[in-house]
């Protein structure tokens, strides 16, 4: 009476070669990084209003650990000029926020160099933040 289905059901398990797969390992890697990368460009744009060579030097240490995570291939990095200095404290809370992410996936990762860095910016722009907003 009925004809019988002659397709895959849209239901069934797809094969498990259908797709790549990756490790939990290289899915923080790839998160860490993400989060190192919106870090560094907000730093960037916090660098450009305030000239800072303690900000310069973290920037090129997070840089590095960008380039450790993914293989060598450094971050493409604008090179943002002036802007509003009104800006300064949303984007010193901005920085705390993303170093916060940033030390929970390296601590998921057991990445210490890039705890340590992320932890280290976490507290110092808190206490910019603060001051800022003061």
């Amino acid at each position: 009476m009925y004809e019988p289905i002659r397709t895959k059901s849209v239901h069934t398990m797809a094969e498990q070669d259908d797709f790549p797969h990756r490790s939990r390992e290289e899915e923080l890697d790839i998160r860490l990084a993400g989060h190192l990368t919106a870090l560094l460009t907000t730093l960037d744009e916090l660098r450009a209003l305030t000239p800072d060579g303690s900000l310069d030097d973290a920037a090129d240490r997070l840089a590095e650990q960008v380039a450790r995570l993914r293989g060598g291939d450094f971050p493409l990095r604008a090179r943002p000029s002036g802007g509003a200095p009104e800006r300064i404290p949303s984007l010193h809370r901005r920085v705390h926020t993303l170093a916060g992410n940033a030390l929970v996936v390296a601590n998921s990762r057991s990445d210490r160099a890039a705890a340590e860095l992320a932890a280290e910016l976490l507290r110092r722009h808190a206490d910019a933040g603060k001051l800022a907003t003061a």
